[in-house]
């Protein structure tokens, strides 16, 4: 039984390890986001100060650790085998929670998921003893410490309506001082601006670094405590003389106060939260080392020895620190988390990452119809004069387009989010609350954003959009967190080593397939990316290529679809037919995406191929038909298999089958001539379609003769009639998309002799 201990003492460690990474892999935008968007420094210069920031602020981290041991449910009415059950769980469930909330590219709390999942793996077995006892279920409150879990649940919803209203406030206060053309104000509001954050962010490092830190002693504690308003006085009237020394020098100071906060958030990330993944494991380690020093059974040994105070082992906290430093160097989920916080804070449009909803709707009306009604109450002379501060710098749109180089917004507004954010952590952590770093940092920018007027008309239903399912995985967090943690904890209390190692092959699972979706994503967004990027003049020749991949995967997910909806047909499968609704809807994003990086990239072509853009807004109108033709194959075969309608005749379902072996062979010659952007197929292309276009025809006469026969009624009639006909159409589109390519492909290849495109692809079907 101690080896057995010991195994699961080993398994907490290297969960330690792994939750490690899974979680700054999610936090980093926290402190990265303000930094990177608005490309403060280079990226590699902010990746060693938040570098910095984490390590050292790894040894501040130890009043926070009680939270993992007692803060969450009372350990006196545990014994050793119950809470390492519910440490398991907890480490389990909050690895591979966090690993799918980094593919998706979703910012979620680490504190939230720890605080949920300790409280459903506690509550279980708490639940299991009190059935086996014949006890009341009153009792269960023993089990939990529920004042602190309300104190801790309720400062974390409390911080996010702060950071709403205060990112709000300060974001316009702050742009009304500044406007756009900040680099006018740094000499005078500039210095005092960023004197004031930088005397927070102080403030905010003191009160956050000096409660717990493993090396601090309680009397230098007391004394800063009590001196706060001098400390801060002190640090203003410091960094003002310093600030005006930098400006002599030409130094922007708002560079350094968004540099100075990220080391800030940083710090203070890896103090508030590296208690979400190191806490549970060094708690189990203390609860393993108690118990073999006891001799005691594992299931006798009372776990009161987690109630009392214990400083953090420091050797554990520098080699956590060593592990978040690497992590945030090398983690690409830490990128795609913080690329969509970036994306839905960024000033200018672009492609939206998420679909507009119903609520998001109703959100942009209620806005704008109080905007219209709020600006009737103003006086219009302050209306304009506020107005004109709001306007943005006016850019060259090659420029302003390249991801390369434009930032996602400016200084000005990088410094309230670190500076606002940094105050209600230091606030909400001199009270011993474990707020959400990710909750405060997200909201902050959030607001400031839509202070900022970054949510125009054409983009903020999509922003809103985005907000709100982030919101909604917050909430999902707490939930899933606590159900999963909770089933684990049963688990593996009913059926021990057996659960456990069939958990962590589940585990295992979801992991490799999380790597494998992400890294598919990656690829995807690189693809979509490519034209946004750079600032020199497209080619035409590098249009068309990545363009051609893009018709791939349309084609592709037409196939897919195609199939998928004649393949519920036969069967009658209502299962299957819902199914192409995802794929509706991946159709509807590719032609979307595919139509915004047209725009971008012809604001990019060379001048003297105008032509060539031409033939690829054709190409986007070849993609709608195309797409609208599968649409509505799907459409007529959903609603004739749900509507309980005549199923098609063995002959019918005959001839669809071999329509469609043809149809597939066809697509797939098109779409790898597309991949490889290789045209030398188009002959037999073109004869495979005249052959599809003899088996349509007849089909449709043997179609029309069933009909006078009266072996087929009116509905089946009608709906195999809309599959050949459409089928017709998509055939005739592909066909279209390959002689195009393949004339554009003869056009670069012999520029002297280049012909009109469009003239002589619109005239030949």
């Amino acid at each position: 039984m101690p080896d057995y201990y010991l195994l699961i003492v080993g398994l907490l460690l290297l969960f330690a390890i792994a939750d490690l990474v899974v979680g700054v892999s999610n936090d980093a935008v926290n402190f990265l986001n303000s930094a990177i968007g608005s490309k403060a420094a280079p990226r590699k210069v902010i990746m060693w100060v938040a570098s910095i920031g984490i390590f050292i602020g790894a040894a501040f981290s130890g009043g926070m650790m009680e939270v993992a041991r007692k803060g969450i449910f009372n350990p006196s009415f545990f014994v050793f085998a119950e809470v390492m059950i519910i440490f398991v769980a907890v480490m389990l469930t909050d690895i591979v929670l966090l690993d799918v909330f980094n593919t998706l590219g979703l910012p979620t709390s680490t504190t939230v998921s720890l605080v949920f999942e300790l409280l459903g793996a506690s509550v279980a077995i708490g639940l299991v003893k009190i059935i086996q006892n014949g006890q009341s279920v009153a009792l269960l409150a023993n089990y939990i410490n529920a004042s602190n879990v309300t104190a801790i649940v309720s400062g974390i919803f409390l911080s996010v309506l702060f950071a709403f209203v205060f990112g709000v406030v300060v974001q316009y206060v702050s742009r009304l001082l500044f406007t756009f053309q900040y680099e006018k104000k740094l000499h005078t509001t500039g210095i005092i601006w960023s004197g004031v954050a930088l005397s927070v962010m102080t403030y905010f490092l003191f009160i956050k670094g000096i409660k717990g830190a493993a090396f601090i002693s309680a009397d230098f504690a007391a004394l800063v405590k009590n001196n706060t308003g001098l400390l801060v006085g002190c640090s203003f009237i410091g960094w003002l003389l310093l600030l005006a020394v930098m400006r002599l020098f030409a130094i922007n100071v708002l560079r350094v106060v968004v540099l100075f906060g990220t080391f800030s958030l940083a710090m203070a990330f890896a103090g508030n939260d590296l208690v979400n993944f190191i806490g549970v494991p060094m708690a189990g380690y203390e609860a393993w080392r108690s118990w073999l020093a006891s001799g005691a059974a594992a299931d006798v040994y009372n776990m009161q020895v987690l109630g009392g105070a214990v400083k953090p082992n420091t050797l554990f906290l520098t080699l956590a620190g060593v592990v978040m430093v690497f992590t945030l160097w090398f983690s690409r989920k830490a990128r795609t988390v913080t690329n969509t916080e970036v994306s839905l804070g960024r000033q200018e449009e672009g492609i939206e990452k998420f679909e507009p909803n119903i609520f998001a709707r109703m959100l942009v009306r209620l806005s704008w119809f109080t905007g219209v009604r709020a600006k009737q109450l103003i006086p219009a002379s302050w209306y304009n004069k506020a107005e004109a501060r709001f306007t943005p710098l006016q850019t060259d749109a090659k420029t302003a387009n390249s991801s390369s180089n434009a930032p996602a917004f400016d200084l000005v507004r990088a410094s309230v989010n670190l500076t606002v954010a940094s105050a209600l952590i230091a606030l909400g952590t001199s009270y011993k609350l474990p707020l959400s770093t990710t909750y405060v940092t997200f909201i902050v920018a959030m607001a400031s954003s839509l202070a900022d007027g970054a949510w125009g008309r054409d983009s903020a239903v999509y922003r809103i959009s985005g907000v709100l399912q982030v919101i909604g995985g917050w909430f999902a967090t707490a939930f899933i967190a606590f159900s999963v943690s909770a089933i684990f904890a049963v688990l593996i209390h009913q059926l021990g080593g057996w659960a456990l190692a069939a958990l962590l092959l589940l585990a295992a699972g979801l992991i490799a397939g999380s790597f494998m979706h992400h890294r598919s994503l990656e690829t995807e967004n690189e693809r979509i990316n490519s034209l946004l990027t750079g600032n020199n003049s497209l080619k035409g020749t590098e249009l068309a290529r990545q363009t051609a991949l893009s018709i791939a995967h349309t084609l592709a997910t037409v196939k897919q679809a195609y199939q998928l909806a004649l393949e519920g047909l036969k069967t009658e499968s209502e299962t299957q037919l819902k199914e192409t609704k995802k794929i509706v809807k991946t159709l509807k994003q590719q032609n979307k995406e595919f139509k915004i990086k047209l725009l971008y990239a012809l604001q990019r072509i060379e001048e003297e191929q105008t032509e060539a853009g031409r033939v690829f807004l054709l190409v986007y109108d070849l993609e709608q038909d195309i797409s609208q033709s599968v649409m509505h194959i799907i459409k007529s075969c959903r609603e004739h298999v749900e509507n309980m309608h005549t199923p098609l005749q063995p002959q019918q379902t005959q001839q669809l089958e071999q329509l469609q072996t043809l149809f597939n062979d066809y697509l797939l010659l098109i779409i790898e001539g597309f991949k490889n952007y290789n045209f030398n197929t188009l002959q037999q292309v073109l004869q495979q379609k005249q052959a599809l276009f003899e088996n349509l025809e007849n089909i449709l006469v043997l179609q029309i003769n069933g009909i006078k026969q009266h072996q087929y009624n009116a509905t089946n009639s009608h709906l195999f009639f809309n599959i050949l006909l459409e089928t017709k159409d998509i055939i005739a589109v592909a066909a279209r998309f390959m002689k195009l390519y393949n004339r554009l492909h003869l056009a670069y290849d012999n520029p002297e002799q280049k012909p009109r495109l469009i003239a002589q692809t619109s005239t030949q079907g």
